[in-house]
Parts: C-alpha cells; structure tokens; sequence
C-alpha cells in the first residue's frame, strides 16, 4: 500500500505542483487549502506525513501542528517563505519532522518526503523487481545477486523507475523526479536509460523497456 500524504498549502499551483510530484513518486495524496478539515482528514484519510505550509489562512501552520501531535503520529514536513531560524526552531521543537524553505526544487521535496517516511517505517526503502533489488537507503542495487555499480545520478533514476514499477513514466515526469526541473534537454533521460539499462542487462534480461512515444517502465518480463 502506498503511504499517504496530506498536502496542506494555500497557494493552489504550489500545492498542485507539490501533489502532482508526489503521486508521480508512487504515494497517495489529498490537497487542501487550508486547515479548516484537518481533524476530519486525520480521521478518514489517515496521513502518514503531512506537508504543511506555516502561512495559512486561519489557523497557521504552527497551530496546525499542535493538533496533528495531539491526535497522529503522522511526519511533518513544514513549507515556508520565512526563512528566520526561530521559526525553524518553533516548527522542529513543536515536533515537525523536517523544515524546507521556499522557493525549494520539487525533486528535493520528495526526497525530503521519502526520507522522513522510511525514518518513520511508513514506507519500505527496499523494492525488488524480479532479480533486480534496489535499496534506496543504502544505495544499494543486486541483481541475481551481484551489486551493480551505478552513479549517484543512475541511481536516483532507478530509484524512481523502481517506485514507479510497473508504470510508463514520461521524460519530463523523470526530468522533474531526478533533476528537480523539466526544462532540461530530454536526451539526458536517454543516456542515463541507456546507461541504466546496460548496466542492468551485464547480469540478465531486459527490465526497462521503452514505451513507444509514451516513455519507459520498470518491470520484469514473464
């Protein structure tokens, strides 16, 4: 089961933005422009991390996470413009997991989310498919038992292939995942597929397949 995020954020294209980012890296979200449902979206959605903007309209972000600390064990990722240390120190003190400043790359983001997930057990950082074993956390990859040595840039990508598996992801979506920004010459996503896939092949059979005019999907051919 994917983890669940609630996206608590008043800007609606910085939250669709941030939402659209992380369904594309596998987890199941809901977006919200303020904290007015929050004790509700506690109880039915059940958040296993929640990103929360600290200025809201309404109650704000610091309020907002008394009342996720007094009724969840969910993480807490806090957004905001401010850059001041004692508003860090407020949020981290109150029991927020992590602090990111805006304007912050998508792609760190997520790796913010993902790591505060995995620190709290709520979502696994090893993904096995077929023979091919990938730990985000370690950074490590084995296929049939032998570790492949990839790049710190090959390795975000079949770290984000595997989390997708089974899934066509498009260029840009692997653009944003993996470089933080969609703008950057697409052949790049195709040398380091290529590279991947090389690497992958010295130790069996083919799993990155090219999806004509779609893109490319992990998966382990029956």
């Amino acid at each position: 089961m994917s983890a669940r995020v609630l996206v608590i954020e008043d800007a609606e294209a910085i939250g669709a933005a941030v939402s659209s980012a992380l369904r594309e890296s596998g987890y199941e979200v809901q977006h919200r422009l303020d904290g007015r449902q929050l004790e509700t979206d506690l109880g039915r959605f059940r958040p296993d991390l929640v990103v929360l903007d600290v200025m809201l309209p309404g109650r704000d972000g610091f309020q907002l996470l008394e009342v996720i600390r007094r009724s969840s064990g969910a993480g807490v990722v806090m957004l905001t413009a401010r850059d001041g240390v004692p508003d860090r120190l407020r949020g981290l003190a109150g029991g927020a997991d992590d602090y990111v400043g805006k304007p912050f790359v998508l792609a760190e983001l997520v790796a913010r989310v993902s790591a505060v997930l995995r620190r709290l057990g709520r979502t696994p950082s090893t993904v096995q498919v077929g023979d091919l074993v990938v730990d985000a956390d370690a950074g490590v990859v084995m296929r049939a038992d032998r570790p492949i040595e990839l790049t710190a840039t090959e390795l975000r990508l079949l770290v984000y292939l595997a989390a997708q598996r089974g899934r066509v992801v498009s260029k840009t979506q692997i653009l944003t995942a993996v470089w933080g920004y969609e703008d950057y010459d697409p052949n790049l996503v195709e040398v380091h597929v290529s590279a991947v896939r090389r690497k992958l092949e010295e130790h069996g059979t083919r799993l990155v397949h090219t999806v004509r005019g779609l893109g490319y999907v992990l998966r382990a051919e029956e």
